[in-house]
């Protein structure tokens, strides 16, 4: 359990990246009060708790549906999640400002799920890394229960911590400030590229292995 847990929750920060998140969520709500934001901002943290949890639990049992193997998943995420770190590293503020433009687009409340919780908080990719961390769970009876208490607790920290970080935007506004934000999303970009190229390794690896092993 706690080696799942040590292994999901990094693996979620990183693509979630409430850190940054956090200054565009305080943007794109600046015509909220600061009660109504906290409020919002602990909705998007349980919607954003319900998507991963499903994408956790039955990501792999959906892909076994359509016939999808985990190599294959591991190589297709870690391409994608590469590809995306790398279009962050070079071009993070690009990217802020498509967020902004999303983010301002509803009003009140109902930005809670759409467009805060998807794409913004947790997009196409948090919930490829959720479906590729849960794919990897080992046999029932191996640990099974444990892997998945270990995965789901590190779902509900990241929940958290989404809450946490949004609801606190202004003080990391003034703590950080726009120069600090934009360190903390390269830093953020750079570990979500080395998770990327990891699966990337792990799924040819998964690939590879049958075929070395034959005489």
């Amino acid at each position: 359990m706690i080696a799942a847990f040590l292994i999901a929750y990094p693996a979620l920060f990183s693509i979630v990246n409430p850190i940054s998140g956090a200054f565009i969520f305080r943007e794109g709500t600046a015509d909220l009060s600061h009660a109504a934001r906290v409020r919002l901002a602990w909705r998007v943290g349980l919607y954003s708790l319900i998507v991963m949890m499903v994408a956790l639990w039955a990501g792999s049992y959906v892909l076994s549906i359509f016939g999808i193997s985990i190599a294959a998943l591991r190589i297709g995420g870690g391409l994608v999640l590469a590809l995306f770190a790398w279009e962050l590293l070079n071009a993070p503020e690009k990217r802020e400002e498509r967020k902004q433009e999303q983010v301002a687009e509803p009003a009140g409340d109902d930005r809670a799920f759409y467009p805060l919780t998807l794409p913004f908080t947790t997009g196409p990719g948090t919930i490829a890394v959720a479906v590729a961390l849960g794919a990897g769970h080992p046999p029932m009876g191996q640990g099974w229960a444990g892997f998945f208490a270990g995965i789901s607790l590190a779902a509900v920290a990241m929940a958290v911590t989404v809450g946490l970080t949004y609801a606190g935007a202004d003080r990391l506004t003034d703590l950080l400030g726009r120069a600090g934000s934009k360190t903390v999303s390269r830093l953020s970009a750079f570990m979500l590229f080395c998770i990327g190229v990891q699966m990337l390794i792990t799924g040819v690896t998964d690939v590879l292995a049958p075929l070395l092993r034959q005489p």
